[in-house]
Parts: C-alpha cells; structure tokens; sequence
C-alpha cells in the first residue's frame, strides 16, 4: 500500500527536492492566487525582535506565525501574508528620551 522509505533518507536532499519543485512551480504564489475571493482570515505578523536580540524564544513564534496562516490557507481562506506594524521606533523613542 505505501512505498518502502529507507532508513538512511537525507532529509536535507529531500526538503531541497521539495523546495525547488515549490520554486520552479510557483506553489506558493498559486496557492496564494488560488483563495482570491475566499473567506478572508487576517492574522498580523509583527516583527520579530521588537523586545531585544534574537533568541530560541523567537524560532518557537515564528513557528507558530508561520503555521496559523498555512493552516487556514489549507482550511480554504484567503490569507494576507503581510508583516505587520513597526514596533522598532518606540525602543529608540525611550532611548533617546532618556
């Protein structure tokens, strides 16, 4: 019923393998196109290190940013994938205040 997967895959080759078909297809941009229309979903991404240098913390909610909006693409809503609002300035604003 399933294919055989050997022991020894090189998940590094295969995910290459996935990606250029994703490029060289344009599955992104057609699954994008595909849900004009649709029942919109907004979700706001904001930035990622709006609190301080980059850290573990920020892998685990780029994850999670990055799983609602496929998640509900797969779901049939149309998902706007754009960054959010620019919460940079104010760390500097209170900076410079000082």
């Amino acid at each position: 019923m399933y294919k055989s997967i050997s022991p020894n895959l090189n998940f590094v080759e295969e995910e290459k393998k996935v990606e250029k078909f994703w490029e060289d297809e344009n599955i992104f941009e057609k699954s994008i196109a595909e849900r004009e229309g649709d029942k919109p979903y907004v979700f706001y991404d904001g930035p990622p290190t709006a609190n301080g240098k980059p850290h573990i913390g920020h892998v685990l909610t780029r994850v999670i940013k990055d799983m609602i909006p496929r998640y509900r693409t797969m779901k049939g809503y149309m998902v706007p994938r754009k960054a959010g609002w620019d919460t940079h300035g104010l760390p500097v604003e209170l900076e410079v205040e000082k």
